[in-house]
């Protein structure tokens, strides 16, 4: 199944203004994305609240959005194309989409993120550090080891759903 990534996420693209509050700016990687838009995890609707009320901005970027799209349709999931169609637009209306810079040459004094140990989670660490994002939601084994690095102290934190569930209660 094909998405038009251009017609919702990118709607959301130009000023990233949540709501009139500061809310936190969150990526979410994909398997959260599953787990809040596909499967309805009850552990962690409130993270869906949290970007649906408007208190946390969900940040993303083509790349990223492409990803869930992509495994939106595995066959695995026995997902109908309406089904597909419908999880990725209920995240859709609310995602803030930015355009990545980490593809440009790193300008000077400008930060260089470490690599991901799996290539295809570097685009939510870029979507993360471009986005100027608070945190990144992740359960990725390759992602969450990075969340111990100082390199990244001063950017984003790297925090798994039940971590971030933690850091949103009063």
């Amino acid at each position: 199944m094909t998405f038009d990534l251009s017609e919702q996420a990118a709607a959301n693209t130009s000023s990233i203004d949540c709501t009139t509050l500061t809310p936190l700016r969150v990526v979410l990687d994909t398997n959260v994305l599953l787990s809040l838009y596909v499967f309805a995890d009850s552990r962690f609707a409130p993270l869906r609240d949290c970007i649906e009320s408007g208190l946390w901005c969900a940040i993303s970027s083509a790349p990223c959005l492409a990803e869930f799209a992509r495994v939106l349709a595995y066959p695995q999931f026995g997902l109908a194309c309406a089904e597909q169609h419908a999880a990725y637009a209920r995240y859709a209306r609310h995602v803030h989409s930015v355009t990545l810079a980490s593809v440009l040459p790193t300008a000077a004094g400008s930060f260089a993120l470490p690599r991901c140990k799996d290539r295809d989670d570097q685009k939510f660490l870029e979507a993360a550090q471009d986005g100027s994002a608070d945190w990144l939601v992740t359960s990725d084994k390759a992602l969450l080891v990075l969340a111990k690095r100082d390199r990244l102290r001063d950017l984003f934190c790297i925090l798994t759903p039940e971590m971030a569930l933690q850091k949103e209660k009063p």
